[in-house]
């Protein structure tokens, strides 16, 4: 029996007990202090203009600086600086932002630079900013941007796609540089939540704009910033290294305990003042499947699972506890309510799941009724995770209160429905045909992972039992973006995670100017815009609450998506990592853990 065989029996029979060895770990007291992560889907690229997936962007942030940070233990979540000498300036109706940056900022050594060092001022953040708009990144997150109205950057782009050169000299009130480190962003109109998107350092990290033309299209690989790490080496698809950036200013540790995280207090006064980073290197490995990931941790060969692969829940935390196999190995586990939906859309494009006439959206209304998110849960997610009710994802303004318009299973109304509006086996094969009599096939786009088969497996049984016949395709991640961003995908699912406490992205996704960047389902309905728009301008409360209730009500209506469930997040740690406790709106946290090399630390 080979060393593979034994470990999975020792797990089915008795899990791993006992301490791991210094040499499974793969630390030693005097070399690099090293954090051993995997993603579970490859990366696309580090430039911020170009990509949009999590994992591109979790290496971002940690590499470039956002004006402002979220302070890594404060629950509920809270800004703070980070590139600024004070939290931005805001007017009174929300539409102009002022910010100073702290001098003595600089970029990572790099030969963009010629030998000189390059200090970080305000016209690095413009230029960030005028990039999205440049229709030569073809910027999937310009939407974010672009719904705030930043004056005069529409004009600007509108005449480069007319042939001219985009003209990042021309100054224009959106964004502009005061003096050295001073800038401010202007809006067209009001929008009281804009502060968080000065938080997301994967998407409004400095870039400079020497590094830009140095490397022109190759910037993707050569991401400079004045963050705490910098890329090292880079395997497409593969493995990912991070190194301390030595040129990175003194911060130190300074976060206080939060009350809802006792456990972590020990941790806290440890690492308190402390310089930061306080570890050399991140390893990323690219491990798609949920067993090897599983088996490396195990094993020592990861030090994080961030998190537990969904059909490992239970065997990692019974009843929402951690197993005893784990506790005598003393890892630390922590459960997080993730601030996200995973949902399917619906191409609103497509001639058989698309349109607006009422039999095409009783197809749609029928699909989401006769899926069955609770069982989706419990098989997928061994019960780690809520079934989603609207649009408004947990932590965020609003969750708990809106109309629970989403997330219903009823496959009596589905085969009703269908059958009301025409969608019948008229030739007596088992499945159901289009009013019209063509053939009625379900296409849902999936990748080649274990989890997703199995997600496939549901969905065709419980097409299945409408009598709705479906087929799969397959393809990896890179290429269903690419061919969802073309409108070649009839259905496809995925997770979307916000990145501030605000719901407002999610909503975003059902705005129809929305349908080039992240309206994957091209849904465009007049009267749901009219919503979005005027929820925009409002500030948190009752009026903006109101709004967002019927927009929630609209797209449940419509369904150009059948939102699925919000996931808890199963999170494991070796002990000698300190100071990890996810974060519900960032990425950035390998720069506040450390990792204990001392003999004591081999759990």
């Amino acid at each position: 029996m080979n060393s593979r065989r034994r470990l999975l029996n020792s797990i089915a029979v008795g899990p791993l007990a006992g301490s791991l060895s210094r040499a499974a770990r793969g630390q030693t007291t005097n070399g690099p202090k090293t954090l051993r992560i995997a993603f579970r889907t490859a990366e696309t690229g580090f430039d911020p203009a170009q990509v949009q997936d999590l994992y591109s962007r979790t290496v971002i942030a940690h590499i470039l600086d956002a004006p402002l940070e979220y302070d890594y233990l404060a629950r509920p979540a809270r800004l703070r600086p980070n590139t600024l000498v004070a939290m931005p300036e805001v007017s009174s109706d929300f539409r102009r932002f002022t910010m100073r940056l702290r001098p003595g900022i600089f970029f990572q050594d790099d030969a963009a630079f010629k030998g000189k060092r390059r200090e970080l001022v305000a016209a690095d953040y413009v230029y960030s900013f005028k990039r999205f708009y440049d229709p030569r990144w073809k910027s999937p997150l310009l939407f974010v941007l672009e719904n705030s109205l930043l004056i005069g950057l529409v004009e600007l782009r509108k005449r480069a796609l007319k042939g001219a050169a985009f003209d990042y000299d021309a100054e224009v009130e959106g964004v502009r540089a005061l003096d050295r480190y001073t800038f401010q962003i202007n809006l067209a109109q009001p929008n009281p939540r804009f502060v968080y998107v000065l938080s997301d350092a994967s998407m409004v990290g400095a870039l400079a704009r020497d590094v830009v033309e140095f490397y022109g299209d190759q910037i993707v690989a050569h991401p400079v910033g004045t963050g705490p790490f910098r890329l090292a080496a880079w395997t497409r698809s593969s493995r990912i290294r991070l190194e301390r950036n030595p040129d990175y200013r003194e911060e130190t540790y300074d976060f206080a305990t939060a009350d809802d995280a006792p456990d972590m207090a020990d941790d806290a006064a440890r690492l308190r003042g402390r310089r930061l980073p306080m570890i050399d290197r991140v390893e990323v490995s690219i491990i798609e499947e949920s067993q090897p990931r599983w088996l490396a941790f195990l094993q020592g060969d990861l030090d994080l699972l961030d998190p537990v692969p969904a059909d490992f829940n239970t065997l990692a935390a019974p009843n929402g506890k951690l197993a005893p196999f784990l506790a005598k190995r003393d890892v630390r586990m922590r459960l997080t309510p993730l601030a996200d939906v995973s949902l399917t859309y619906f191409n609103m494009d497509d001639p058989l799941v698309g349109g607006y006439a009422p039999a095409q959206v009783a197809l749609r209304r029928a699909i989401a009724l006769g899926f069955d998110n609770a069982e989706y849960v419990r098989s997928q997610f061994g019960g780690f995770g809520t079934v989603a009710r609207s649009p408004f994802v947990p932590g965020t303004f609003g969750y708990g209160d809106a109309p629970g318009a989403f997330g219903e299973f009823d496959r009596a109304r589905a085969r009703a429905l269908l059958d009301l509006f025409g969608y019948v086996d008229r030739d007596g094969d088992g499945w159901r045909e289009r009013p019209d009599g063509s053939p009625l096939v379900l296409e849902i786009s999936s990748s080649p992972t274990q989890l997703e088969r199995r997600k496939d497996e549901l969905w065709a049984r419980f097409m299945n039992a409408l009598g709705l016949r479906t087929v799969f395709k397959v393809a990896q991640w890179p290429e269903l973006v690419r061919q969802s961003m073309a409108g070649k995908l009839m259905m496809w699912g995925y997770a979307w995670q916000v990145s501030a406490p605000d719901s407002d992205v999610i909503f975003g996704m059902a705005y129809g100017p929305n349908k080039q960047s992240i309206n994957d389902a091209r849904f465009d309905l007049p009267a749901f815009n009219r919503l979005f728009e005027r929820q925009k301008a409002a500030p948190d409360g009752a009026e903006r609450m109101a709004l967002l209730n019927d927009a929630t009500r609209q797209m449940a209506a419509f369904m150009p998506y059948l939102l699925h469930i919000h996931r808890v997040y199963v999170d494991l740690a070796h002990p000698w990592v300190k100071g990890f406790r996810r974060h519900q709106f960032t990425t950035r946290f390998w720069n506040w853990i450390d990792i204990d090399n001392s003999p004591h630390a081999s759990g």
